[in-house]
């Protein structure tokens, strides 16, 4: 009789409905206004940079390449969840079907794995200009540029199409989804069955994900440390440690997000302290891409400046 009762459930969930912030009901107003001013930053500015890259070609470079590669990935990241948070929060939000559901989980998945092996490739990209500049244009063809960000987004793709299909064939017996988007641990609560197989596997998924990819990064910068320091002159330090600021500002923030999200064990938090934790990487996080690159960033500053000077 259960079973039967769980298969009827089954049957009878088609949709999902976001739960969003409805515990912060008194500010939701206040919470749109500054999720709304965010975004747009988060679009201009990431526009702006892929922009800038494509048209200057001082900037014609592997570094700028797979910084424009991120930004492009972090502006349709952001394109997945937050408008549909954004009219969540004004009482606009419509249920979303199981497909249209599957469909964002999917997209978020691959664009966030892709952005955490974009910032690997970018990491090596500085690891081979400090360590090995005078193979640097050999190592770092067009073509090597290409294979990487070929494979981060191939990563992103077959991890995505294992976790969409391990989740979506749990059968669901409730519509509400605790959360603003269909990410993957609330969606396995709204599951009839025991969900340890599929946690199991996020967990093992997460850990190859990110900490692989951080292990990478970690390792290339020990490497670049140890070369800046044998550098002789003071100057010559300080402008290779120049180069590497922006691209370990956003490492450090981006990989630690993902780990406190990802790499805890099964979430004894409250649904508001998850909730808290997913908005600074679907909001904070895409945001501090173009405000590093731009404002720590002289020669992306520089092909602001050239590019306005043309206009005016």
């Amino acid at each position: 009789m259960c079973d039967l009762m769980k298969k009827e459930n089954h049957s009878l969930v088609s949709v999902f409905i976001f739960q969003g912030f409805s515990s912060f009901h008194e500010h939701k107003l206040t919470l749109f206004v500054v999720f709304l001013t965010l975004y747009i930053f988060t679009l201009a500015g990431n526009v702006i940079i892929v922009s800038i890259i494509s048209i200057d070609h001082h900037l014609h470079t592997p570094m700028y390449f797979f910084l424009s590669m991120l930004s492009g990935s972090e502006t349709v990241y952001t394109l997945v969840i937050i408008p549909r948070m954004l009219f969540n929060l004004i009482g606009l939000s419509q249920p979303i079907s199981l497909a249209g559901c599957a469909t964002q989980m999917f997209f978020f998945i691959t664009l966030a794995i892709n952005n955490c092996f974009l910032l690997t490739a970018m990491g090596y990209d500085r690891y081979v200009a400090i360590c090995n500049p005078l193979r640097y244009s050999v190592i770092m063809s067009k073509r090597v540029c290409m294979q990487l960000v070929w494979g981060a987004c191939s990563i992103g793709l077959i991890v995505a199409m294992t976790q969409v299909s391990a989740v979506f064939r749990l059968p669901f017996c409730t519509t509400k989804v605790p959360h603003f988007f269909c990410d993957i641990r609330p969606v396995m609560k709204l599951s009839c069955i025991d969900t340890t197989v599929n946690e199991i596997l996020t967990m093992i998924i997460s850990v190859l994900v990110i900490l692989i990819p951080m292990g990478l990064v970690f390792i290339s910068y020990i490497l670049i440390i140890s070369t800046i320091l044998k550098i002789a002159s003071a100057e010559g330090r300080r402008k290779a440690f120049a180069t590497c600021a922006s691209h370990i500002t956003v490492v450090i923030v981006h990989y630690g997000c993902a780990s406190i999200a990802y790499l805890k064990p099964k979430s004894d938090n409250t649904r508001d302290q998850d909730q808290l934790i997913s908005v600074t990487y679907t909001v904070i996080t895409p945001l501090l891409n173009p405000v590093v690159y731009s404002l720590r960033n002289k020669e992306v500053k520089g092909a602001l400046c050239r590019a306005i000077g043309k206009k005016l």
